[in-house]
């Protein structure tokens, strides 16, 4: 008997000539028959339409600091509420939280919240922004979005923390209601996509211009260095010059040290020396902005004045330890503008990770 899915419409399918629907969410185009999943596991066809089997539940919520998205230069030091679902539409061989993004089983989705419950415990919280994270949010697309009218109607901002895997119909809406992310720059090579992600690095870079070119979204790069398959001072070189060229200097980029997880847990944790390589090859080649992650390094963990090179926001891991960013977003020292979203309110989040449960909030 063929198991039952359920799950509220998804959006983004088309029919096929072979009587298969095809999911156009991302660059996969899942072909599927009736009660097939995609490989993100949560969309499906039931009925003969396209299904959303995560829509209103999720993994977890926990307040974070907004530096641990990370996101620098978008509201520093503010607190974000943070949730993701389960499943993914890429097969990173080095998740680190395969436990929740690799899931098959939704049953485990410990919390249910509608969008506007979401909204509202954000702002009684004092989060100034949610972020769709843990998995990737573009395979919840239509509850992300839903999140998102609910968080902007009480004056809550977006934030998606994504690999910017999906297609081009989708993140037209996807990322019209986001105000800032960060999205991961895995490599810069076919060849690691295609074999450790399972991937098309294209699609990525399609989707970080559409980005800075058609949107008002601030985002922000992350690049996971794994010893002897993206850390190549080579590629890095390739990497930064092909962001500066295409998106221009002002995109923060972070380099953050792999630990040993998932299916490699057979290579070293990337060294310090590494991290820090990569990120003085992103400022030679003109990235105003570049960051060092997962290491110690108050240094790479700085935002300094793209113009005079005073530290702007000093970070010990996440703690602020000095900001120096004008109410309107200027340098104090030579009154530059500072590239990012700064209002003047610096929060004291810290570097805790707080779980909650969004049941009081109902």
């Amino acid at each position: 008997m063929q198991e039952r899915i359920e799950g509220v419409p998804g959006r983004y399918w088309s029919r096929q000539p072979d009587g298969r629907i095809q999911c156009d969410l991302c660059p996969r185009l899942c072909r599927l028959q009736e009660g097939q999943r995609g490989l993100c596991f949560v969309r499906a066809r039931q009925d003969d339409q396209m299904v959303l089997t995560t829509y209103g539940r999720s993994s977890g919520f926990c307040v974070d600091p907004i530096e641990k998205k990370p996101l620098n230069q978008f509201l520093p030091g503010s607190s974000i509420l943070s949730f993701g679902t389960a499943g993914c539409n890429l097969t990173c061989k080095f998740c680190q939280n395969w436990d929740i993004s690799k899931s098959r089983e939704t049953d485990t989705l410990a919390d249910q919240a509608s969008p506007e419950t979401i909204a509202r415990a954000a702002k009684e919280m004092g989060c100034r922004s949610v972020a769709y994270t843990y998995n990737d949010p573009v395979i919840f697309l239509e509850y992300a979005v839903d999140v998102a009218k609910a968080c902007r109607a009480v004056g809550v901002k977006n934030v998606a923390v994504t690999a910017g895997y999906i297609g081009a119909e989708a993140r037209r809406e996807f990322y019209a209601h986001m105000d800032a992310a960060n999205i991961d720059l895995k490599a810069f090579s076919e060849r690691f996509y295609e074999k450790i992600c399972g991937g098309k690095l294209a699609a990525v870079l399609d989707t970080l211009k559409y980005v800075k070119h058609h949107t008002s979204c601030w985002f922000e790069l992350t690049t996971l260095l794994i010893p002897g398959e993206n850390d190549s001072p080579e590629e890095l070189d390739a990497m930064t010059k092909w962001v500066v060229a295409e998106l221009g200097p002002d995109v923060p980029m972070h380099f953050t040290a792999f630990h040993p997880d998932y299916k490699m847990t057979d290579l070293p944790p990337t060294p310090p020396s590494t991290v820090r390589l990569a990120r003085d090859i992103a400022r030679r080649n003109g990235v105003r902005y570049a960051y060092t992650g997962n290491v110690h390094d108050e240094d790479g963990g700085t935002t300094s004045c793209h113009s005079c090179h005073a530290p702007l926001v000093v970070r010990d891991w996440y703690v602020i330890r000095d900001y120096r960013v004008t109410d309107d977003g200027r340098c104090r020292s030579c009154g530059a503008k500072v590239d990012g979203v700064f209002d003047g309110a610096v929060g004291g989040q810290g570097r805790k990770r707080v779980p909650v449960r969004l049941a009081t909030f109902r």
